[in-house]
């Protein structure tokens, strides 16, 4: 008999590493403020630019701050009852922090690092600052800004409400890269608040790092004391302690409770500031979040298109569920599935944003799914000849491989159950599949040789044995047979 070749095995998916540049592009977004929302204006004339969706999602007193109502109903209610409940919150999220840590961690968190006024004398003569306990923050207490030149602005005095704000307002500023008048959120912090140490707490609340060699902790410390950033409270101490090692374990809880709160603005639709009408409906999403995660998306917002001026973006072709998906990836970097999800369709809307890494993750998705399809005798054929010329043209290159090796591997039967399909393939597949279909050619020639010729062998046999004559058999009694005398 022929011998016949191995089966092939089928490709593995191969994810690659995600980019490696996304953890450095919130602290470039920061240096380089597109489309920011926030003024933080510090000592009446620093003005640094912000986005509300960092700032939100990794201090909840920016989170309060910025779902205040600045509307002149609620500023004339009752000072106190429209944010007391949301500053009783806070408080309680703080009390709870405090008794969930015990022995150091809780001394850490208990002791305020806020610096006093008073100082006392070092040894080198030198004025040393140290820490004094906490002081609880007020109720709010609403006030109306008188009309400016560029009309009416919606504010708060916040010097009752919290100590690391003076005052908030709604008002129409001048963008710092395109020059365009917008309406953005302006915040002017406490005097006690220095420019340098704000911006390292800044640097903190975008990438979740506080650089070893920064001069001025204390100040850091105080800043986060106000802004209730406990974690940038405990990083400062383990540096102070010589123990900075451990903040490695305090980035990635950052950045794990940020890709919660990123989650849950997406699903809300809070802080919004763009949204995408689809085939199906519309998503809202966050400029900030996609320019630092999509270089498509920061070419488009940040480049001289209508679509870096407008809160709508149309996106035909696109359904719902896939742009969700992208959203959801590009938010946290992971791959998040849903019943209603067309494979194929997110892997021409991942192709069309330039996300090789999101393409690879749903090639290995689609493959996984198939392989369980078939385990369970289902027959995944047709699907397979459906996948296979998409995948070659959005450059799902892997997936096309697997269904190359799935067509060559069962090509006798796909021809017998889809034999107009196989013929419309392009000349570069049907020669792909002559030259690795399995069985192969020449197998398939010489089994048929051999079963030909064990036929007629056999036949051969069979006619011999019928022409041979027919023996006789004499059988002898031998108690008949004559004695020998």
């Amino acid at each position: 008999a022929p011998f016949l070749p191995p089966k092939p095995p089928p490709p593995i998916i191969i994810v690659p590493d995600p980019p490696s540049n996304n953890e450095e592009r919130p602290a470039h977004l920061l240096e380089d403020p597109l489309c920011a929302d926030v003024i933080l204006v510090l000592q009446e004339k620093i003005k640094i630019y912000a986005h509300k969706i960092y700032l939100s999602t990794s201090s909840s007193k920016f989170y309060d701050l910025f779902l205040m109502d600045l509307s002149e109903e609620d500023q004339q209610s009752t000072a106190g009852h429209g944010f007391g409940g949301a500053v009783t919150a806070a408080a309680e999220r703080m009390l709870h922090q405090e008794e969930r840590h015990h022995g150091r961690d809780f001394l850490l968190r208990a002791a305020s690092f806020d610096i006093c006024e008073s100082t006392e004398e070092a040894g080198s003569g030198q004025r040393k600052p140290c820490l004094r306990a906490s002081t609880s923050d007020g109720i709010l207490r609403g006030n109306r800004y008188e009309n400016g030149e560029r009309g009416l602005r919606r504010g708060r005095d916040l010097s009752s409400w919290s100590r690391a704000f003076t005052s908030i307002q709604e008002e129409m500023a001048e963008d710092p890269l395109t020059y365009k008048s917008k309406l953005m959120v302006v915040v002017k912090m406490d005097a006690s608040i220095q420019p340098g140490p704000f911006r390292a707490v800044l640097k903190y609340l975008y990438t979740g790092e506080l650089d070893e060699n920064e001069r001025d902790l204390m100040h850091i410390a105080h800043i986060a004391e106000l802004l209730e950033v406990f974690d940038l409270r405990m990083m400062v101490a383990n540096i102070l302690n010589n123990e900075a090692f451990m903040n490695q374990e305090i980035t990635k809880a950052f950045h794990v409770r940020r890709t919660n709160r990123v989650k849950e603005c997406l699903a809300k639709g809070t802080f919004s500031d763009v949204t995408f009408v689809l085939d199906d409906g519309a998503i809202s999403a966050h400029k900030p979040l996609l320019i630092s995660s999509c270089d498509w998306m920061a070419v488009m917002f940040g480049g001289p298109f209508v679509e870096s001026s407008t809160n709508e973006v149309a996106l035909p072709y696109t359904s719902k569920s896939c742009m969700r998906a992208v959203l959801e990836y590009l938010y946290t970097g992971q791959f998040s599935s849903s019943p209603d999800l067309d494979d194929m369709k997110l892997i021409i809307l991942a192709n069309r944003l330039c996300l090789p890494h999101l393409v690879a993750l749903t090639e290995q998705y689609t493959v996984t799914g198939l392989m369980e399809a078939a385990q369970m005798m289902v027959d995944i054929d047709g699907d397979v000849l459906v996948f296979l010329e998409l995948a070659q043209f959005h450059c799902a290159y892997q997936l096309a491989d697997w269904c190359l090796h799935h067509i060559c591997t069962n090509y006798n039967n796909v021809c017998r159950k889809f034999p107009r399909d196989m013929k419309a393939m392009s000349g570069e597949n049907q020669e792909y599949f002559e030259k690795h279909r399995w069985p192969p050619v020449w197998y398939l020639k010489e089994e048929d040789h051999y079963q030909r010729a064990k036929k007629e062998r056999e036949k051969e046999d069979y006619l011999h044995l019928k022409r041979q004559p027919k023996r006789r058999w004499l059988f002898w009694n031998a108690s008949s047979s004559p004695s020998s005398s």
